[in-house]
């Protein structure tokens, strides 16, 4: 079975407890281990949520998901807009 990702806020969570763990003094490969996380997913969600508030980083998830949303609608309708056309002037 697949494991799920983790959400927004467990990631930003993630990414705090790792933070403090470092500021404590903890080199990042540790502070990676104690929270269970490896350190090539702490890199890229850094890059990605860097500065983010749990909020902002659940929003922006959110507005990802409608983004590609309207992406396939798009697609779909340019099909349609291409189907008429050709139906139209008797390609078919």
């Amino acid at each position: 079975m697949a494991r799920r990702g983790l959400g927004a806020e467990q990631i930003v969570s993630k990414l705090r407890q790792i933070e403090v763990l470092m500021a404590q003094g903890k080199p990042a490969a540790l502070a990676c281990k104690d929270a269970g996380v490896s350190q090539q997913s702490y890199y890229r969600w850094r890059k990605e949520y860097g500065g983010l508030e749990i909020d902002q980083a659940k929003r922006m998830k959110e507005l990802e998901r409608e983004n590609q949303r309207l992406k396939r609608v798009v697609a779909d309708l340019s099909v349609e807009k291409q189907v008429l056309k050709d139906i139209a002037s008797g390609n078919f």
